[in-house]
């Protein structure tokens, strides 16, 4: 199948900007109690001031450390968490806008059949007292679409389609490999044919030989069916391979969008340089001309932050400034946003061709 038209039409939605999602200064904090009385004596930041808009047919990668925040913007984008504050506005297709974030949970459900999710482990992901039929066809009974026979010819549909076969739609789980598994979860993801798919870390679990076939089935099912993904990863050589656009995060903020090309080749955050100083290089002669950055220390707390910028305490750049002042997150060059006091001055080395 010729999936050349589709690619360039997705491409030009990118550049049209055409959004479908906008995030606005979200924050999602998880109340501290201690004490027979349970009193609340701090909050962990877990998401704290992000931004961010993505683009119909695009896929916007998000990666980071563990314990930065990722999953936590998922279930928040999800509705699985109801966020403090900030905004998460979702373009319908007839032009209206809705703040998902003011709905109730009956009225969530409208939109949870356009806004679906692949989980992490496809494991502990699908029930494993279910048969595949039955974990696919789940969404289709609960949304009412589909029952009886048109859902048993629904769910051989979409297991064919991420290269399953239909006869083993009685199965359990645990008859399948971990890829095939995560191909289930791609399937039920796609069962109410959704527009925006968050995959959170879709791949993390998965032998690298796997995790190449998923996200090229990924990038087909998106050119086949105008598909925009969220795509949460801490492994950035996964990100480059599906990402149009890319944002590092750090315990709970944005430490740099940009379009992935500009992001990997020339990054204006030290931490996004140190990301990227893991990332393999195929061609053994350049190895040596580049050195693994190792960051010292752990993850900020994000119940007890570090003043100024939260990174300063592990970045060796850092200043006087740097533990003061807390930088904002600001174009840098164009569409190049950054949360660094001196991205104007630094030279930090991207990943070699």
């Amino acid at each position: 199948m010729d999936n050349t038209g589709a690619k360039l039409e997705g491409k030009e939605s990118i550049n049209k900007k055409k959004i479908l999602l906008e995030v606005k200064n979200l924050k999602m904090y998880f109340p501290i109690k201690e004490g027979l009385l349970k009193r609340i004596t701090g909050y962990v930041k877990a998401v704290d001031d992000v931004n961010f808009d993505i683009f119909e047919n695009e896929t916007f990668g998000i990666v980071g450390e563990s314990g930065c925040g990722k999953t936590t913007l998922a279930k928040c984008i999800m509705s699985i968490y109801n966020s403090v504050q900030g905004k998460i506005i979702y373009h319908q297709e007839n032009g209206k806008k809705v703040n998902l974030n003011e709905l109730s949970s009956e009225e969530i459900k409208k939109y949870r059949r356009e806004i679906r999710m692949i989980f992490q482990d496809p494991q502990s992901s699908l029930n494993p007292r279910l048969p595949v039929l039955d974990i696919i066809g789940e969404p289709l009974k609960v949304h009412k679409i589909a029952r009886g026979e048109k859902l048993k010819e629904r769910v051989a549909s979409l297991m064919r389609r991420v290269g399953l076969r239909p006869e083993y739609m009685r199965r359990y789980p645990n008859a399948f490999s971990g890829g095939q598994r995560q191909r289930i979860g791609v399937a039920r993801a796609l069962a109410l044919n959704p527009r925006l798919v968050v995959c959170d870390e879709p791949v993390s679990a998965l032998d690298v030989s796997v995790q190449a076939q998923t996200i090229n089935l990924l990038n087909e099912l998106q050119d086949e069916f105008g598909l925009t993904y969220i795509f949460i990863a801490h492994d950035l050589s996964v990100v480059e391979h599906i990402s149009d656009r890319v944002a590092v995060m750090y315990v709970g903020k944005f430490m740099e969008t940009a379009a992935k090309e500009k992001l990997f080749r020339a990054p204006l955050h030290p931490y996004t340089e140190a990301l990227l100083s893991t990332v393999p290089i195929p061609d053994p002669r350049m190895r040596d001309k580049r050195d693994r950055i190792r960051l010292e220390g752990e993850v900020a707390d994000p119940s007890n932050p570090p003043t100024g910028c939260y990174f300063n305490p592990r970045c060796s750049y850092s200043k006087q400034v740097c533990q003061q002042d807390r930088p904002e997150l600001r174009e840098v060059k164009p569409d190049h946003y950054v949360a660094c006091h001196f991205a104007d001055e630094l030279n930090l080395s991207g990943v070699t061709e």
